[in-house]
């Protein structure tokens, strides 16, 4: 009797050693890559329940969720031989979980790699100013090429972000004064304009004032008027110029 029950419960035993072995369970972001004695199967398990045959069969587990991989800063050279300091970051996610596995090795460790050399590489072929204004441009072409050089390893890169750009104390001063002469200069441009603009109405005016010369003595008369407007303790009365000229020449008449 005891015999019995002695190998009931290794029965027992065994049978439970064999379906935690055997029977495996895949979250709804995740797939079993299985090897049945070494051979790769064709299929990926996975989601939910399924069975390996222990011994004969070794699972992989995979993550199919997107990965946030920081690229560590790196010192780069622009086209325009100006040292920067740059790091980015990068979004990917596995599409093919059996190449995965199987292409490389460790393809967390091949994906910063690969990213480390194409920041590099890209940043290195544009000067300082498209580095700066002409970011979203770069990350389209960093995402491409890092994508490209990672699908064979069932990756699929869909976002490539410069972070930030440090650039060297003297040329940041150097940007500030080439900024500030820039503001001066467009304040000139604009002051320029502004100038050439009044002189333009002062010019139509003048030419409305000449064929209606009774424009001239309203123009006087309102002068005169803002003048007596206002809190002064002095009032300058402008004479038009026409005026004098008639009078000196009644003077001269008079003298002769």
């Amino acid at each position: 009797m005891e015999a019995g029950l002695i190998v009931v419960a290794v029965v027992v035993v065994v049978v439970l050693l064999f379906l935690f072995a055997a029977v495996k369970v895949a979250r709804e972001y995740e797939r079993g890559v299985i090897f049945r004695l070494g051979r790769l199967l064709p299929e990926p398990k996975g989601p939910g329940l399924f069975i390996l045959i222990p011994v004969i069969d070794r699972m992989v587990r995979v993550d199919l969720r997107t990965v946030t991989l920081n690229v560590p800063p790196q010192e780069v050279i622009t086209k325009d031989n100006v040292p920067v300091r740059v790091n980015a970051v990068a979004y990917f996610r596995i599409v093919d979980a059996n190449d995965s596995v199987v292409q490389i090795e460790n393809y967390m460790v091949a994906t910063s790699q690969i990213s480390q050399t194409t920041l590099r590489s890209v940043l290195g072929q544009h000067v300082l100013d498209e580095l700066l204004s002409e970011r979203d441009k770069i990350n389209v072409i960093l995402q491409a090429i890092i994508d490209e050089a990672t699908s064979p390893w069932g990756i699929k890169v869909s976002v490539v972000e410069v972070k930030d750009v440090e650039i060297p104390g003297g040329m940041q001063r150097a940007m500030a004064r080439q900024a500030e002469a820039e503001r001066e200069r467009r304040a000139k441009i604009i002051s320029a304009e502004g100038e050439f603009q009044a002189s333009e109405r002062l010019k139509d005016a003048a030419a409305v004032m000449a064929q209606e010369p009774i424009t001239v003595q309203l123009r006087y008369l309102q002068t005169l008027l803002e003048i007596g407007s206002a809190n002064n303790s002095t009032i300058v009365f402008p004479i038009p110029i026409d005026l004098l000229t008639a009078l000196s020449k009644a003077a001269g008449s008079d003298g002769n």
